[in-house]
């Protein structure tokens, strides 16, 4: 099992690059299935969760092209044939993106069976908005032994309201109404940009949306839609994960390649926190220090607020920062579970429900320290980047997940960061691409 040994200390100071966004990629990976011609997209980043929807889509019958381009960020998609619109669990166990297929297989070839979807342990993602959304639009859908199985002629346009806002919900739902008959109106519609990328991809696949990226999108349907090329918006929380980084260490960073329009929330905690954050471009921002890092609250919220995704990594920060902050949680009841962690290397932090109280700033120590999600590995990453001595990270399979070579990016930055990990028989580490070993039901 793969590790991260991390020794703390250094301040990053450089450029770093930022990949294309796995939450836009894989929602336009499963947009593939509504068209028989070909779908390429640029900008998919190297992590697993990308090589998991690879393995679903080829296991349904569709043709994905190895990695081209000269960042090998390029893949293109042909689901002319789909035999087996089935998502089977053995695949989809550890992501949580597997309910982006059903929409689409639905629409396309009137029927799917798709496995509950698995992913971080952070707490419930319901997947009854999907059910009663695609419900409303006439398809009939049963559940048992772990799978949903759905069937329709054809799925009819319908006025869909949203009890609450969810991303792969609103995503699933639109890529269905694409190729409904009539018309479909979406209330309450997430406004999150992983939601403006796909829509971007369909209407270039000759789908009629309105309004996306606000809380109402109206589509009218079609029958059919084209092959299309397509480039993915750079990783807003792989951004600020790295934003982060170079204010916790005191460094000196600039971040490549990202979106400051989509940083908003972020930027505006970090200036509050004490940090000089200049936009130097559209895709470019810098982080610096200008004294002691000042405690400030978050509260989570949908986009365009503080993103839950970012909330870990925050606490990280806030470990150092002069002060008390309050962290609250209201997107996930179960996401902090790095706070235990962060605690054992000598952070001042209290839970009360959804709420964390951080007190700073706190010596951190080294520590061997366990991952037991995606973005609890970032939040550990960080807070050992400036803990005294050579912290272990395990279980670093979860960071694979979402973070394309950080260790390798990081070092370019000046972090002391490396890689230890299984010996394969010929003798080669471990890649992030590789299958991790088959984790429990409490590790996914």
């Amino acid at each position: 099992m793969d590790r991260f040994v991390i020794r703390g200390g250094n301040p990053l100071v450089g450029t770093i690059r930022v990949s294309g966004a796995k939450n836009s990629a894989l929602p336009c990976m499963a947009a593939a299935i509504l068209t028989e011609d070909e779908v390429t997209l640029e900008n998919i980043p190297q992590v697993r969760d990308i090589e998991t929807e690879r393995k679903l889509l080829a296991s349904m019958g569709a043709e994905v092209s190895p990695r081209q381009g000269r960042a090998n960020d390029r893949i293109t998609i042909s689901c002319r044939t789909l035999s087996d619109p089935v998502a089977r669990y053995e695949i989809v166990k550890t992501m949580r993106a597997s309910s982006l297929v059903l929409g689409p297989l639905i629409a396309r070839t009137g029927m799917a069976r798709v496995a509950m979807p698995g992913g971080c342990a952070i707490g419930g993602r319901p997947i009854d908005l999907h059910i009663k959304g695609l419900e409303k639009m006439g398809a009939t859908i049963t559940q048992e032994h772990g799978y949903l199985e759905a069937r329709a002629d054809r799925l009819r346009g319908a006025h869909l309201v949203f009890d609450k806002i969810t991303v792969t919900g609103t995503e699933d739902l639109l890529m269905a109404a694409v190729l409904a008959e009539g018309e479909t109106l979406m209330e309450n519609c997430a406004r999150e940009p992983e939601v403006t990328d796909l829509a971007a991809l369909l209407t270039a696949m000759g789908a009629k949306i309105e309004g996306a990226g606000t809380s109402t999108i109206r589509v009218q349907g079609a029958t059919s839609l084209r092959g299309a090329r397509y480039r993915i918006n750079p990783d807003r929380i792989e951004a600020g994960t790295f934003l982060i980084a170079g204010a916790i260490t005191g460094g000196d960073l600039v971040v490549s390649n990202c979106n400051a329009e989509h940083l908003g929330a972020v930027i505006a905690k970090l200036q509050e926190a004490g940090l000089l954050v200049d936009i130097l471009g559209p895709d470019t921002v810098r982080v610096r220090s200008h004294g002691p890092l000042r405690a400030a609250d978050i509260s989570t919220e949908e986009y365009p607020g503080f993103p839950t995704d970012m909330q870990a990594q925050y606490m990280a920060l806030a470990t150092q920062a002069e002060g008390v902050s309050q962290v609250r949680e209201n997107i996930f009841e179960n996401r902090f579970m790095h706070v235990q962690e962060l605690v054992r290397m000598g952070a001042n932090i209290k839970v009360d429900g959804s709420t964390a109280t951080v007190r700073g700033p706190a010596r951190l120590s080294a520590a061997a320290v366990m991952c037991s999600d995606l973005r609890a590995s970032a939040s550990l990453v960080l807070a050992a980047l400036v803990a005294d001595g050579e912290s272990i990270l395990d279980r670093v399979y979860h960071m694979d997940r979402g973070y394309e070579r950080i260790e390798e990016k990081l070092r370019g930055v000046g972090a002391q960061i490396r890689r230890m990990g299984d010996i394969f028989p010929q003798g080669k580490m471990r890649r992030a691409t590789d299958n991790p070993p088959v984790p429990s039901p409490a590790d996914i």
